[in-house]
């Protein structure tokens, strides 16, 4: 375990890189050889924006990285967050770390937005994609991008988490996302068995279903634990499952990064709300 965590805590630019575009390459193949829905889309047209706004998070994340660094370091010196105040061996805070990061930056982050009006503005872009696979799992509006950054650091705050632990979960986040945003088939019984611990693919597609109650459920990333404990978990037949969101049904539309990029700011909310209720 000390090995790992020495690894994360100098790990490699271009190692983060390599778990990123490695994930998606793998997911991106598994999704021809075992897709769960057929979708009648060309499949790089569809990851176009979807891949601009990953980008667009890591640019984020790079440029205030510096920040979290910062809030670990003052944590470590000053020995504060529940890892300081609780003597575990280092096994059991890796664990408690990447579980409470989790919460923090994923389940409550994911939560807010869905309960915030201007946060689920920024956040509904993500909401939009008709087609849901590996690509959507970054496809977040930089202004998303900056909220989840303000949880995940007042996570690492609250935790104490050194730095090592911090880019385990980013990487872990990252493998999770691509993986419970994925179209491939998984046995179905195996899927349930997953899902009593993590957050499995069919788990996640049911937070994807085009309206409520369903939207406003399975908030998690990693773990599945957050939704069954704060009773936000939800299950739906796959074969019911639609993908997209009601007040915004027009494909066309939600594949282009302009629009996309104005949403939280009005106009193009204004028009296709009043065009589709």
């Amino acid at each position: 375990m000390e090995t790992l965590i020495n690894y994360f805590e100098t790990i490699p630019s271009s190692h983060r890189s390599l778990i990123l575009v490695g994930g998606i390459t793998i997911f991106w193949l598994l999704e021809y050889a075992a897709p769960l829905f057929n979708f009648k889309y060309k499949k790089l047209k569809h990851a176009w924006p979807n891949i601009f706004f990953t980008l667009t998070t890591i640019v984020i994340n790079f440029a205030l990285a510096f920040i979290l660094l910062k809030t670990s370091d003052w944590t470590v010196a000053n020995s504060f967050g529940i890892l300081h105040w609780i003597n575990l061996p280092l096994w059991a805070s890796v664990a408690i770390g990447v579980l409470l990061l989790d919460f923090f930056g994923a389940w409550l982050a994911h939560y807010v937005q869905h309960k915030i009006k201007p946060l689920w503005m920024f956040h509904l872009i993500h909401h939009t994609d008709n087609h849901v696979d590996t690509t959507t799992a970054n496809r977040h509006h930089p202004g998303e991008s900056l909220i989840r950054f303000i949880f995940t650091t007042l996570g690492v705050l609250i935790i104490g988490a050194p730095i090592g632990i911090i880019l385990l979960y980013q990487s872990l986040s990252v493998i999770f996302s691509q993986f419970n945003h994925a179209n491939i088939r998984i046995p179905k019984k195996i899927d349930t068995v997953l899902s009593y611990f993590i957050v499995s693919p069919d788990m996640h597609k049911v937070h994807h279903h085009l309206k409520l109650p369903y939207t406003d459920s399975n908030y998690g990333n990693i773990f599945s634990i957050w939704d069954r404990v704060l009773g936000t978990f939800l299950k739906m037949k796959n074969q019911d499952i639609i993908y997209g969101i009601d007040t915004y049904p027009d494909v066309d539309s939600n594949s282009k990064i302009g629009k996309l990029l104005r949403l939280p700011f009005g106009k193009y909310r204004t028009t296709e709300e009043a065009k589709f209720k």
